[in-house]
C-alpha cells in the first residue's frame, strides 16, 4: 500500500481526523492572513465564517457529484440547474402570500421553510427522473451534453416572463423573471432555532457574545452559526453517500461505474439503478443550492450560470472521484484557495504593496519584461487583475491536475468488498502473523478472499 492510499489510515482518527486536520491548516493561514491585512476581531470572524460558508457549500455539492460520478460513471454538468430549481421552489412554497402594495413583486404559499425545502429538494429529484428517462441510455460525453443543455433551459425558463407572475391554487405567485426574486421568508436560523423552541435561548448567546464584538454582534454570530450547520450538513452527506456506497445499492452503482455490461449479465436492471442514483444526487444538489442562496436575500436567474458547475467539478477532481473523503477535502481546498484565496492574496500584496502602480492593460505590462527584462510591472498587473484572471487559474490547475494528478489528492483507494471477513479464523491468524502470503499490512492477499474486490469509500 503506497503512502499516499494509507494517508486517512496513518492520521489519528482516520479520515475524519485528516478532514479536521487540513480545515486547521486552512483556518490558520486565513487567520495568519488576516493579521498581515491588520483585520479586526470583528473582521477575523467575519473572514472564518465566510470561508466555512464556501467550504460547506463546496464539500457538499462535491459529494453530492461524488455519488453521480464517483460512483455511477454518470457524466452530469448540469449541476447548477438542479441547485435553482431547489431554491426556486423552496421560495415558491415558503415566501409569504402575495400582498399589494408590498416591496415584493410576488408572493408564495407561506407554508413553512421546513415544507419549502423538501419541495424544493422533490422538485431537483422530479427534474432528474425527467432527465434520466430519455438521456441514461447515452454515455459520457452525450449524457454531458443533455444535462448542461438542461441547465441552461432552467436559467432561461426562470428569466422567462411567462414565469415571473402567475397564479397557483388562487395566490399570485412567480418565479421574478430576469429582474430576481426576493426571498423574504423568515430568517433560516430564527425558524430552525424556533422549531426547537430555543430562538430565545439563541438571543441571549448573541447578547453575551457582545462582550467580544460589541457592536452589532448578531451578523456576526449569524455567520458563524449558519457556516457550522453547512458543516453538519456536510457530515449528514458524507455519512449517507458512506451509507450508500457500502450498501448492496451502492456496490451495484460501483459495477455500473467499472461495467455496466457485465451488470447487466449478473441481471441487474441497470437502468433503475441510474435512475435512482441520479435521482439521488440531484435532489442532494437540490439541496445545496438551497442552503447556498436561502440566506442572500435575493436571487437572480443569471446566477446559475454554468461556471457553478465547473467550480464543483474542479473541487471534485482535486479531492478525488470516487472517495467522500477527497470530495470534502476537494472542496474545503477549492473554496479556501481557488475561489477565496485570490481576493485575500491581492489583499495581501496591497497590504504590502500600498503604493503600486499597476498598469492599465497587458501590453504595458509585458512591454518592460520584453524590454529590459523587468517583471514587476506583470506582476502587479496580474495582482491588480486577479480577480479577472481567476478563471484563467482554475484552467492552468484543472490541466495540471489531469496530466499530473488525475486520481486527485488522496489517490486511488481500495477498501475490501466484503462486510465479513471471507477466510477462516485459522487463516486470519496466520495470516495477521504474517505467515501467510498477506501483503506488508497483514492483509489477506485477492487469493485468500479477504480482497473479494475493489471498493471505493
Amino acid at each position: 500500500m503506497s503512502v499516499r492510499e494509507d494517508l486517512g489510515n496513518r492520521m489519528p482518527g482516520g479520515d475524519a481526523g485528516l478532514i479536521v486536520a487540513v480545515l486547521v491548516v486552512l483556518y490558520v493561514a486565513y487567520v495568519l492572513a488576516g493579521v498581515g491585512l491588520g483585520y479586526s476581531l470583528r473582521g477575523q470572524l467575519n473572514t472564518v465564517a465566510v470561508l466555512t460558508f464556501y467550504i460547506g457549500a463546496f464539500a457538499m455539492l462535491a459529494l453530492a457529484l461524488n455519488l453521480h460520478w464517483g460512483y455511477t460513471g454518470l457524466f452530469n454538468i448540469g449541476i447548477v440547474g438542479f441547485m435553482a430549481i431547489g431554491i426556486y421552489v423552496m421560495a415558491l412554497v415558503s415566501k409569504p402570500l402575495y400582498q399589494s402594495g408590498g416591496a415584493a413583486q410576488v408572493g408564495g404559499l407561506g407554508l413553512p421553510i421546513v415544507v419549502g425545502i423538501v419541495a424544493g429538494m422533490v422538485a431537483a429529484a422530479l427534474l432528474g427522473l425527467v432527465v434520466a428517462l430519455p438521456a441514461l441510455r447515452l454515455r459520457a460525453d452525450y449524457l454531458a451534453i443533455v444535462t448542461i443543455a438542461m441547465s441552461e433551459i432552467v436559467r432561461f425558463s426562470f428569466l422567462s416572463g411567462e414565469f415571473q407572475r402567475f397564479t397557483l391554487f388562487g395566490r399570485r405567485v412567480g418565479f421574478g423573471g430576469g429582474s430576481g426574486l426576493i426571498l423574504d421568508f423568515t430568517d433560516p436560523l430564527q425558524a430552525f432555532f424556533e422549531t426547537f423552541g430555543l430562538w430565545n435561548a439563541y438571543l441571549g448567546f448573541v447578547d453575551a457574545f457582545g462582550a467580544i464584538v460589541p457592536t452589532n454582534p448578531k451578523p456576526v454570530v449569524d455567520g458563524l452559526v449558519y457556516g457550522l450547520v453547512l458543516l453538519l450538513f456536510v457530515a449528514a452527506y458524507y455519512w449517507l453517500l458512506k451509507r450508500t456506497g457500502e450498501s448492496p445499492f451502492g456496490r451495484v452503482l460501483k459495477a455500473i461505474r467499472e461495467d455496466e455490461d457485465v451488470a447487466n449479465s449478473l441481471g441487474k436492471d441497470t437502468n433503475q439503478f441510474k435512475i435512482k442514483s441520479f435521482m439521488l444526487g440531484c435532489a442532494l444538489m437540490g439541496l445545496a443550492g438551497i442552503l447556498w442562496f436561502m440566506t442572500q436575500g435575493a436571487v437572480t436567474p443569471n446566477t446559475f450560470r454554468p461556471r457553478i458547475t465547473f467550480f464543483v467539478w474542479i473541487a471534485l477532481i482535486i479531492g478525488g472521484a470516487g472517495s467522500n473523503t477527497g470530495s470534502v477535502l476537494g472542496g474545503a481546498v477549492f473554496a479556501a484557495v481557488l475561489y477565496q484565496g485570490p481576493r485575500y492574496f491581492k489583499n495581501l500584496v496591497d497590504a504590502a504593496l500600498p503604493s503600486f502602480n499597476a498598469p492599465s492593460s497587458f501590453g504595458p505590462a509585458v512591454a518592460p519584461l520584453l524590454s529590459n527584462l523587468n517583471p514587476a510591472p506583470l506582476f502587479y498587473y496580474t495582482v491588480d487583475s486577479i480577480r479577472q484572471l481567476q478563471l484563467v487559474l482554475m484552467g492552468l490547475v484543472l490541466i495540471w491536475l489531469m496530466h499530473n494528478r488525475p486520481e486527485g489528492m488522496l489517490g486511488h483507494r481500495k477498501e475490501t468488498a466484503a462486510g465479513i471477513p471471507l477466510t477462516s479464523p485459522r487463516t486470519r491468524t496466520a495470516a495477521t502473523d504474517g505467515s501467510t502470503g498477506g501483503d506488508e499490512g497483514g492483509r489477506p492477499t485477492d487469493a485468500e478472499g479477504g480482497e473479494g474486490g475493489e471498493r471505493d469509500e
